[in-house]
């Protein structure tokens, strides 16, 4: 019984200390409040700005801490942010459509300009497919919700292919590689800097790219709470990607160079992904939201979102005052 009362209040007293801690930074601290989790990818202006270090040494000022966690693509990281794990991040034109189609309560809050040529559908080097038309009956690799998604759906129009008539492989961009370096897919449809390295490193054959058939913009979000809370925070990450964006746009070799070790290719390969990207953060406009309705209609007619969306739902109201084409 001894022991047990021991226990007890043990118990009791790490409880307490536990109730007490929030108590310590304040009665409504949150971390809101005085933190910004951002989503990056393995690649892009976000891996540029945490390697620069220069976001941090300005929201000290603030008094924001920032933490840093990685996806392996937009779909993955728009779920961590409809579920609370992060406040930012950025991804291609059609994660944002998945993810408010699935409920998320985030907002667009800036973008890049195009990238049409950024993404594209690879074929081997060896392969008798010579056209989009061929593509019909064939298994084709990529990441369901990702960009390239709908430049698949797009060019697959283009070749008179419907989306019913391909058999669609949904991999990861690392899973895909390693089923097309084996011959289990057809082809692949895939983005930068993956998509350099397939041309780079095994000949991978251009079928198609996405110039004259998709914008490819990519887009920064936020949780809708975050926005409405922190806007200032908000403001100051993209100022700082604009400056990073700005500079990689001016000093590519350079840019390789800090995205090197980040990612682990090698320069040539970087710098030609670098060559196609889209440099400087841009308000969203009416025109961008027109493209990316346009895209949620196509992912609605083809159901492959359960119900029809309204993107412009997806900016916060000033935000949508402003906006003009």
């Amino acid at each position: 019984m001894r022991n047990l009362r021991t226990a007890k209040i043990q118990i009791l007293i790490l409880l307490g200390l536990v109730a007490a801690r929030p108590l310590a930074v304040g009665q409504n601290a949150s971390p809101i409040d005085h933190l910004i989790r951002i989503g990056y990818q393995k690649y892009g202006t976000l891996i540029l700005l945490k390697a620069r270090g220069s976001l941090e040494k300005r929201l000290a000022a603030m008094h924001v801490d920032v933490q840093w966690t990685e996806f392996p693509a937009g779909p993955q990281l728009l779920e961590g942010l409809n579920v609370g794990s992060i406040d930012f991040g950025t991804v291609g034109e059609a994660p944002p459509i998945f993810a408010q189609a699935a409920g998320a309560d985030l907002i667009y809050v800036g973008n890049e300009p195009a990238a049409s040529a950024a993404e594209a559908i690879v074929v081997p080097q060896n392969s008798p497919i010579q056209s989009l038309s061929e593509l019909k009956g064939k298994k084709i690799a990529f990441n369901k919700g990702s960009n390239v998604h709908y430049m698949l759906v797009k060019l697959l129009e283009k070749g008179g292919v419907k989306y019913s008539e391909i058999e669609p492989i949904y991999l990861s961009p690392s899973d895909a590689r390693a089923a097309f370096e084996r011959g289990s897919v057809d082809a692949w449809a895939i983005w930068d800097p993956f998509f350099a390295a397939a041309q780079r490193q095994i000949n991978a054959r251009i079928l198609a790219d996405g110039r004259g058939v998709v914008s490819n913009h990519q887009f920064f979000l936020a949780s809708r709470a975050y926005a409405q809370k922190r806007p200032e925070v908000v403001s100051a990450v993209l100022d700082e990607v604009a400056s990073v964006d700005e500079w990689a746009k001016q000093h590519t070799k350079d840019a390789a160079a800090a995205l090197q070790p980040q990612i682990g290719l090698d320069r040539p390969t970087l710098e030609l992904a670098l060559s196609r990207s889209g440099y400087g953060v841009k308000p969203v406009t009416d025109t961008v939201m027109s493209e990316q309705q346009q895209i949620a209609d196509a992912f609605f007619n083809l159901a492959l979102i359960p119900r029809r969306i309204h993107v412009r739902d997806a900016i916060l109201s000033e935000t949508r005052a402003q906006a003009k084409p």
